[in-house]
């Protein structure tokens, strides 16, 4: 696999995710890697025009970061069930996986 293959998987992820939240009405967040705070998988910074999704890809499962990453959408836009169960079912079919059983993301670490 080539180096940068995590880094144009990371973007493509980013983009159906941003398109499919707009799609819906939400705010698409932004996305960056890696996140600036040390030693965290994933964080989220919220600014006036919506949020900054940070995960850390290098060194972990790919479907972890699509988790932080459609969490990051959950998050940003302040979703609770059953919204924010069917939103994350509705991108994780978008990126053409299912959300993996018994797995709970917890929220991304809020920096200022």
């Amino acid at each position: 696999m080539p180096a940068n293959q995590p880094t144009l998987e990371f973007a493509h992820a980013a983009r159906i995710l941003g398109g499919e939240a707009r799609r819906r009405g939400l705010v698409a967040p932004s996305y960056r890697c890696p996140p600036r705070v040390v030693g965290v998988q994933r964080t989220l910074r919220r600014h006036p025009n919506g949020a900054v999704v940070a995960v850390q890809v290098k060194g972990r499962p790919w479907l972890a970061v699509l988790g932080d990453m459609i969490e990051g959408v959950v998050v940003a836009n302040g979703l609770v069930s059953p919204q924010a169960d069917r939103v994350r079912d509705e991108l994780w079919a978008s990126l053409g996986a299912q959300q993996p059983a018994a797995t709970h993301v917890p929220p991304p670490a809020q920096v200022a």
